[in-house]
């Protein structure tokens, strides 16, 4: 799995941003001061932990913003499940600029390979069910596309990138209405024919209320397991059903069995633990020619 051709567009100014947080003032005295400037070295990526690999892309462009002639070879793409003691890839190049790089890759690689790894423990946790396991916008500022790819490197989906990709009515938008119908039928009054609806429901009365008016979704926030069981069995197929609210590890499997179509949790993206993945020398290999 890699990223698509058009996003370097928008992480590569956020590695850069990165990268001035290091060097953006006297670069780094470290390297120069110890690594002679025509050292050549190898390392590897490993894995310190059990986990799945996302941002090898990021991390290339981080070593190679700061040296183009470094070269990243992806031993375990993205997707990958990896063990601790795993090289997860191979890295070549002129020592000062590997060195002053390490730091911005294992940022990036790791952050967004814990995304994966969290991701891919509620996706085992759901497998037998129809749940796909989804994020939201709960996003690190300036991450949401990285953070996003990372849940699916890591075999989730993804929900909404922005607030124009369809209309999600939230408890605050129905108090200010007044009401759950009131709130969908403004809705459907503004939407455009393509635009889907989707309102988040507290109560089995306000999913009765929302299944009477017509939505193409529901989300159902913070209710018990037997409460989504009644909601599934009252929807009936009539809209895609989204369990929200109280997701972990442990409870994600009975919540799947309730037969809900999408289980929504936003700690995948705003409060995974990264993954410890290390970068280890090798030994310098040559002077420079």
């Amino acid at each position: 799995m890699t990223l698509t051709p058009l996003l370097p567009l928008m992480y590569e100014p956020l590695v850069r941003t990165a990268l001035l947080e290091d060097l953006g003032r006297a670069g780094d005295i470290t390297a120069d001061a110890i690594v002679p400037a025509d050292r050549r070295a190898s390392l590897v990526l490993r894995a310190r932990q059990p986990g799945v690999v996302a941002g090898l892309d990021i991390a290339r462009c981080a070593f190679q913003f700061v040296d183009p002639a470094i070269q990243l070879a992806a031993e375990r793409p993205d997707g990958s499940v990896v063990a601790p003691g795993d090289v997860i890839a191979a890295i070549e190049g002129p020592a000062r600029g590997l060195l002053t790089g390490e730091r911005t890759a294992l940022n990036f690689l790791c952050h967004l390979s814990g995304v994966a790894t969290a991701t891919a423990s509620l996706v085992s946790a759901a497998q037998g069910t129809r749940a796909r396991i989804v994020c939201t916008r709960k996003t690190t500022p300036g991450l949401r596309t990285l953070e996003k790819y990372a849940v699916r490197a890591g075999g989730g989906s993804n929900h909404r990138f922005g607030l124009d990709d369809a209309i999600l009515i939230k408890d605050n938008h129905i108090a200010l209405a007044g009401d759950v119908r009131t709130a969908i039928e403004r809705a459907k009054a503004h939407a455009g024919h393509l635009v889907k609806i989707e309102v988040e429901v507290d109560t089995l009365s306000q999913l009765e209320q929302a299944l009477a008016i017509g939505v193409d979704a529901v989300l159902l926030d913070n209710m018990t397991v037997e409460q989504l069981r009644q909601a599934v069995a009252m929807t009936g197929g009539r809209a895609i059903t989204e369990a929200s609210g109280r997701i972990t590890a442990e409870t994600v499997k009975a919540i799947a069995a309730t037969g809900v179509d999408l289980i929504s949790a936003g700690w995948l993206t705003h409060s995974s633990a990264a993954l410890d993945i290390g970068l280890d020398y090798l030994g310098l290999n040559r002077q420079a020619a």
